[in-house]
């Protein structure tokens, strides 16, 4: 009798590569009966679905698509209580993102079914699209670029008092050191940056060679241009106010590609109006998508992307790929590698 699994995918990680990838991730000689769901994030917004965020569909399409399927790989659909109570014969749901914030951990367990993740899969991405924030932050190329689309030739940028740093030579600070925190710090080092680096999970073993770790007040104190890469957690929430801002040195950069949370935007506002900062370049917000009214949108010195880092054609394959192989390993029988909630089954 053939497994039935279920694909469904968006329109990043689309259901034919989640198809794809399982083919190819399952033992020899097992059969599969794979049906595919479209799901419609990014042509509509994901949010809160039930008790779960971040996801996209409804409960009643995903208790129909669900009906006898043993194996879920996804990224957006939402993993409720309702669901789960409405579909027994699910035992392993998978999410190909870095965390499950679609599904409902503590209800899976109940009902006996694990719930694995992508974690890294955007690392790259996300580690070269902060580069390209910190470039066009420090040099100044969002507003130049504004000027001489609306035909201002800001040839002005030459003069001394206007002229933006070069990352050759400077210190850079990066608030975290996991997977994309460490791909970042080795580009800048090999492009002559002083990196120094703040993360109270990492040893000074790790970064040797590459960074320096420091303390955050010495890192804000020294560090001309300033990136994030933390976790969201009850310590971080919030961490760059107006006195973690003042502490940088006058006319700093600011670069956030990790959470919105992790910012007082307000602070950055002022701090860019008073030239605390001189510049600042984002990919996440506190609210999302940027309201109309926002003042990041009328600021000057701030370079915008909409919650983009993590798109590209290989961060979908990744994903695709990772969850993929989770339910390879489940078919064999063999542990899973990124379970979120190994008790779940026994583990």
């Amino acid at each position: 009798m053939p497994t039935t699994v279920l694909a469904a995918g968006d329109h990043f990680v689309l259901p034919r590569l989640l198809e794809q990838e399982l083919r190819a991730a399952t033992p020899a000689g097992t059969d599969l009966d794979i049906r595919q769901l479209q799901l419609p994030w990014l042509h509509t917004p994901f949010g809160k679905v039930a008790e779960v965020d971040e996801a996209s569909g409804t409960e009643e399409g995903m208790i129909e698509a669900l009906r006898g399927v043993r194996i879920c790989v996804t990224q957006m659909a939402p993993l409720t209580e309702r669901v789960l109570a409405a579909c027994p014969d699910l035992e392993l749901f998978c999410v190909s993102r870095g965390g499950p914030v679609n599904a409902d951990l503590e209800a899976a367990t109940r009902h006996g079914v694990a719930v694995c993740y992508a974690p890294g899969r955007n690392a790259v991405a996300t580690a070269e699209h902060t580069l390209a924030l910190i470039l066009a932050a420090a040099r100044g190329i969002g507003d130049v670029h504004t000027d001489l689309k609306q035909g201002t030739w800001r040839g002005d940028y030459y003069d001394y008092d206007r002229c933006r740093v070069e990352i050759d030579g400077s210190v850079v600070g990066l608030v975290g050191f996991g997977a994309i925190g460490s791909r970042v710090a080795r580009v800048l080092n090999a492009m002559g940056a002083t990196v120094l680096v703040h993360d109270p999970y990492v040893r000074p073993e790790v970064v040797q060679g590459v960074a320096q770790l420091v303390s955050l007040d010495e890192l804000l104190s020294r560090s001309r241009i300033v990136s994030l890469h933390a976790r969201v957690t009850g310590e971080t929430r919030g961490m760059i106010g107006q006195a973690r801002i003042a502490a940088m040195p006058q006319g700093s950069v600011l670069v956030n590609c990790a959470r919105g949370a992790l910012v007082d935007y307000d602070a950055v506002y002022d701090a860019l109006d008073s030239g605390q900062l001189a510049a600042a370049g984002f990919d996440v917000f506190p609210v999302e998508p940027v309201p109309a009214g926002s003042r990041l949108l009328s600021t000057p010195g701030v370079v915008l992307t909409p919650h983009i880092a993590g798109a590209s054609r290989e961060v979908a394959h990744k994903a695709a790929r990772i969850v993929a192989a989770e339910a390879g390993r489940f078919l064999r029988g063999e542990p899973l590698t990124h379970c979120a909630n190994p008790e779940a089954t026994g583990g």
